[in-house]
């Protein structure tokens, strides 16, 4: 019954909205950038303090999510460059990437009082990864990685910083390791970049945004277009200093959660191709692949989510996060995402030869014109 009402519901979401003939499919993939959890080592010691590292879906994070390393990176454009090989069609990542992560060594230094932050490209250089953001750009040139935002940092600071200065203790200890990925005791959700937790944030949140998307110009060289926020949070004032700043496309759920502070958020109804007043198009997601998450064949559910989205006439967007196709704390994880991963890839070339793999804003781009000339 549970099956045939999931079934029923993603019919259902897939109703309005932007329609095309095309079978058009896009890879968003959340994450890139953050440290996320910097070691085994670090987990085991967080573990043996009593934090919670494993509740829901952040158990399969904090067990294999860290910086992608060359390695990673080599793995991953080796899957998308077979099936170029073998059926003519080039896929292709949106990688969803902040652009910051904690400079923790200031932080201390300075007692917790002020908040600083460091490029991911020198937490690279810290973890002796450096050589990882030659891929990086090596994927944009060949166009299999596109960079996109997701923020300056995968954290909320003002969440954060609160709590490390009213010395909370759990927060201290995973501090000392260059963490924040559990779930705290708080009540914070220190993943949420953008949760609104009081009103008087906002101003916060903005210098975040801005600052953010300045820095994604500088690392790589182009003005970002899509924005995705972190766990979907976020005060819908920002979508306007992302539009003046370049954001063209807001990647958002369904039901957007709207946080105005105060643990209170309101619900916005979102559809593929809808435009708010700023001339942004969002796009929302249909599809779903985290093969680094037990309990069902990802592969054959991603598949039916897709046939699902092209007989309704829409694109079909998967979510498949980063962590899937890491192994810098457990080497099988990334060997069997990118193994998941081929097996998909090379079922949809199969199933819908015609396919055609697009980023994100490639999308926006094609939604955006046929809106114009319609």
């Amino acid at each position: 019954m549970k099956s045939i009402l999931q079934t029923a519901s993603r019919h259902l979401s897939n109703l309005p909205g932007w329609r095309t003939k095309r079978k058009i499919v896009i890879i968003e993939s959340d994450d890139w950038g953050s440290i996320r959890m910097p070691s085994w080592e670090a987990f085991e010691d967080l573990q043996m303090a009593g934090l919670n590292l494993t509740s829901g879906d952040n158990r399969r994070y904090n067990l294999n999510d860290t910086l992608a390393s060359a390695e990673d990176l080599n793995g991953l454009f080796d899957t998308l460059l077979s099936i170029h090989k073998k059926y003519g069609k080039q896929p292709v990542f949106t990688a969803v990437s902040v652009v910051a992560n904690p400079d923790f060594e200031k932080i201390r230094a300075n007692n917790f009082e002020e908040y600083d932050y460091e490029p991911f490209t020198f937490t690279l250089k810290r973890y002796d990864k450096e050589s990882a953001f030659k891929l990086w750009q090596y994927g944009v040139k060949e166009h299999l990685f596109v960079p996109e935002f997701h923020g300056r940092e995968h954290l909320n600071v003002a969440q954060w910083i609160k709590a490390l200065q009213e010395g909370d203790k759990a927060t201290l200890h995973a501090f000392t390791r260059s963490c924040w990925g559990f779930t705290p005791s708080n009540g914070y959700n220190y993943l949420a970049a953008f949760y609104l937790d009081r009103p008087t944030d906002l101003h916060l949140q903005e210098k975040v945004l801005k600052e953010g998307l300045q820095l994604f110009k500088s690392l790589h060289g182009y003005e970002a277009s899509l924005f995705v926020p972190p766990n979907g949070f976020i005060h819908n004032s920002l979508e306007e200093v992302a539009a003046n700043a370049g954001i063209r496309y807001m990647s958002t759920p369904k039901i957007q959660k709207e946080s105005i502070g105060f643990g209170r958020t309101k619900r916005h109804f979102r559809w593929l191709g809808k435009n708010n007043n700023h001339g942004q198009c969002y796009l929302t997601r249909n599809a779903f692949f985290e093969p680094s998450s037990p309990g069902r064949d990802w592969v054959v559910t991603c598949l039916n989510e897709i046939e699902i989205a092209f007989r309704w006439g829409k694109p079909a967007l998967i979510s498949s996060h980063r962590v899937n196709y890491i192994g810098g704390l457990q080497e099988q994880n990334r060997e069997k995402g990118l193994k998941a991963l081929h097996a998909l890839l090379s079922s949809i070339c199969q199933r819908w030869p015609e396919v055609e793999f697009k980023t994100s804003t490639e999308l926006g781009n094609i939604i955006s014109n046929q809106n114009k000339n319609s």
